[in-house]
């Protein structure tokens, strides 16, 4: 099955689990906005110290603005596969398309390797 628009790289398993950990983690120790309308104002107030999306979401037009935001702003973001398991990470019983981690808490070194990782294995756009 391919990958919805919005999805701009491949994350791995071992990515998509350190990003469920780290939202598991910030909701213990630090601060999280969670929902689309939440992670788009973090983003644009610079409070985003990185983004987890779902890629199930449907219809997927709805986070294709997130990616963008978050490369213009220079802030961290990645996927897991299901907004279940996301939602759940994050301390609600119902899905969420999007989850913004503003104060890592115990989770700050996690982030940051998220964040290393992800500038490696992102691969430049081919034109």
């Amino acid at each position: 099955m391919s990958k919805p628009a919005f999805v701009k790289f491949e994350v791995s398993k071992d990515q998509s689990e350190k990003a469920i950990e780290a939202v598991t983690i910030a909701k213990a120790s630090g601060k999280l906005k969670r929902g689309l309308n939440e992670a788009t104002k973090a983003i644009e107030r610079g409070v985003a110290k990185i983004v987890i999306m779902a890629e199930d979401v449907t219809p997927p037009e709805i986070l294709m603005h997130l990616p963008v935001l978050c490369e213009e702003k220079e802030v961290p973001f990645t996927y897991v596969a299901s907004k279940e398991e996301l939602g759940r990470a994050s301390g609600i019983e119902v899905p969420t398309s999007a989850i913004v981690i503003i104060e890592e808490g115990e989770a700050k070194n996690l982030i940051s390797e998220i964040a290393a990782s992800l500038k490696s294995s992102k691969k430049p756009k081919e034109e």
